[in-house]
């Protein structure tokens, strides 16, 4: 399994710890392991053998260095009790406690993930498997300490997650990854961590719609310090995938950072920001993209915040390094900036405000072509921000390109309206805020009127200025 040209398992391992101590499964599994199960009534009723049962009972009565010699000894015939016991009861509380001393096998000897996974496989006679069927749980610590057990299979057997069964569970983290204020979260973000340590799994997780979930996820008003650094850490660890390092300003993961990065405390957050934009610079192929990845950066005061940081005393070199190289190569890109690269990139974030360039005359008359290029990608851009977006800024500020690239290019009347731009605009006429309905009134006059000297003496008009403003 290919986990990146530099493998950040070493550093999730130092952060296990910490991250499972402050979640509630950590806390409630602390308690399951002190429950007493009758496993007699599964011997009476035959769903054990005596020689399996008198396995478990030994680990149960045993200290903790006992209970691991044990487990170690016999973990074959351990993971195949717990796997077939896990198929045929239906006691919450015995499902906790297997599903607990499974966790605690698996983390205390990763190689008993094949014996997991074949067992698995083995004992269930539904496709999903037996730890994918118990995600519908009802109850909620079964289902989020078997995600985590699924997680650990995932990655620490020998052999790739079956991509349908991979499909199924990265879909079901990323719906409850959309559940910030949910007392397991922590826990969902935890899984996520594990399970893109592996590059194929990378890419499966893009496929689900996971980049803007764990987008909006980031922006979430009920993140604490701790599932912040977790999503970020997430981030971190896709961009070691060129391409995905390569995608990253289109998801508006640039601007989130920036803005957790201006008014971040906590060290530990700052530095796995900063080797992110690192990341995002170094690892992408395409150079036009990282070039993109640093512009969206300038644009996003990043270069005020390294400023500010520099003059910070930071123990860890790699993070002062960080600061360094973050702060030469975004200087070395404002120098090179064109007003073509800046309007490309922030339109590609989707963040568009009034800056100088949607107002200049000479960039439109310069520029309006290049909108055409890559077969109309940020016309397309802005026609789509048109159909999703509710922000009015942005609404307003779209409108009003469409409306300068119709003005300047000759065919652009034609190409608009072929995109889809024109029916859009005009749904814009009755929007709720004035602005948005100004800019959208003289974005359908540009694609209707073709005398634009005649209308651009009617916007220099005093009239014309007062409703502008």
């Amino acid at each position: 399994m290919d986990q990146g040209p530099e493998d950040p398992t070493a550093i999730i391992g130092k952060t296990y710890e910490l991250v499972t101590a402050t979640s509630l499964l950590y806390k409630q599994a602390a308690e399951i392991r002190k429950l007493t199960i009758n496993w007699d009534a599964y011997l009476r009723s035959q769903m054990i053998a005596r020689e399996a049962i008198s396995v478990i009972l030994a680990i149960d009565n045993a200290s903790q260095q006992e209970k691991e010699y044990l487990i170690q000894e016999n973990r074959s015939v351990v993971g195949a009790v717990y796997v077939h016991l896990l198929s045929r009861i239906s006691k919450v509380e015995t499902l906790q406690y297997i599903l607990v001393m499974i966790d605690d096998m698996l983390q205390e000897d990763h190689s008993t993930a094949d014996i997991f996974r074949e067992e698995s496989l083995i004992n269930e006679d539904d496709e999903e498997g037996i730890f994918l069927s118990l995600l519908s749980s009802a109850d909620d610590f079964v289902k989020h300490m078997d995600a985590r057990i699924i997680a650990k299979i995932a990655c620490w057997s020998s052999e790739l997650m079956d991509r349908s069964d991979l499909h199924y569970y990265l879909s079901w983290l990323c719906e409850r990854l959309k559940r910030n204020n949910d007392d397991y979260f922590q826990s969902v973000v935890r899984c996520l961590q594990i399970m893109l340590r592996v590059d194929e799994y990378r890419a499966a997780f893009v496929s689900v719609d996971g980049l803007p979930t764990l987008s909006a996820a980031l922006t979430s008003k009920h993140n604490t310090y701790q599932s912040q650094y977790q999503l970020i850490f997430c981030v971190w660890v896709l961009s070691f995938n060129p391409k995905l390092a390569e995608s990253m300003n289109r998801f508006i993961i640039i601007p989130i950072l920036a803005e957790i990065l201006s008014d971040c405390v906590k060290e530990k957050v700052i530095r796995i920001i900063l080797a992110s934009f690192r990341n995002f610079i170094e690892k992408p192929e395409d150079e036009v993209a990282a070039k993109e990845n640093c512009i969206s950066m300038v644009q996003s005061k990043v270069l005020k915040q390294l400023n500010i940081l520099d003059q910070r005393k930071f123990d860890d070199e790699d993070m002062v390094d960080d600061i360094h190289f973050l702060t030469a190569k975004l200087q070395a890109s404002v120098q090179d900036l064109s007003s073509f690269d800046e309007y490309a990139s922030e339109v590609r974030s989707g963040l568009l405000e009034w800056s100088p360039v949607h107002r200049s005359e000479q960039f439109w008359r310069e520029n309006c072509s290049r909108l055409n290029e890559k077969n109309y990608e940020l016309l397309r851009i802005l026609i789509h921000l048109l159909e999703t977006k509710r922000e009015p800024l942005i609404l307003s500020v779209a409108c009003f390109d469409i409306g300068e690239y119709v003005r300047h290019y000759p065919r652009g009347k034609i190409v608009i309206e072929n995109l889809g731009g024109k029916d859009l605009v005009m749904s814009l006429l009755g929007h709720e805020d004035p602005n948005v309905r100004y800019e959208a009134l003289i974005a359908v006059q540009k694609l209707m009127v073709h005398n634009w000297e005649y209308l651009g003496r009617q916007l220099e008009s005093p009239a014309g200025k007062t409703q502008a403003n």
